[in-house]
């Protein structure tokens, strides 16, 4: 009994760790900075955090199909904020909210063939996702990216569709 006690108190703390994706599964680009295209600067919808969005070039010269190629891989780089007296973040005279410290690096990777041991619920359509420290360890997160995701249908789940297409004309 203590056995199976332990057994599930480790899977239970693997699941928290990685709610936010699964960087067993989907690697941590440590060259998008210099190799990949930074294509979208937007305020998150949380409302407290700014976004920087880089992709591959697969993911750039496929978005202009019906769907986004196997192979493509989108990282957002997720910012504070600078808050203002009033506590909320401060806006630039773009709209966007002034940054502050880099707080965690998301990636997207979009494959067909992922192994059986990742499963659909954990993906949105053929896209995986894994969040990762600042230094590109895996970050402990309590969000489902694929949840949020999979109602996305209509832009591949993606949130910044229109702002990659755009891009990549």
């Amino acid at each position: 009994m203590k056995t199976l006690l332990y057994t599930l108190s480790i899977c239970s703390f693997c699941f928290l760790v990685y709610a936010g994706g699964n960087p067993g599964q989907v690697a941590f680009p440590a060259n998008y900075k210099t190799e990949f295209t930074q294509y979208d600067t937007r305020n998150r919808s949380n409302g407290n955090q700014v976004a920087i969005m880089y992709a591959n070039k697969t993911a750039m010269d496929s978005v202009t199909a019906e769907t986004i190629a196997d192979g493509a891989i989108v990282v957002m780089e997720v910012y504070k904020t600078i808050a203002g007296a009033d506590g909320k973040p401060v806006t630039g005279a773009d709209g966007i909210f002034e940054k502050g410290p880099l707080a965690a690096i998301a990636v997207m990777e979009k494959k067909s063939d992922w192994p059986a041991n990742f499963v659909a619920e954990e993906r949105a359509g053929n896209w995986g996702f894994a969040i990762y420290q600042t230094d590109g360890s895996p970050k402990a997160n309590d969000l489902e990216c694929a949840s949020c995701h999979q109602p996305l249908t209509n832009t591949d789940h993606m949130f910044t569709y229109t702002s990659l297409k755009r891009a990549a004309m």
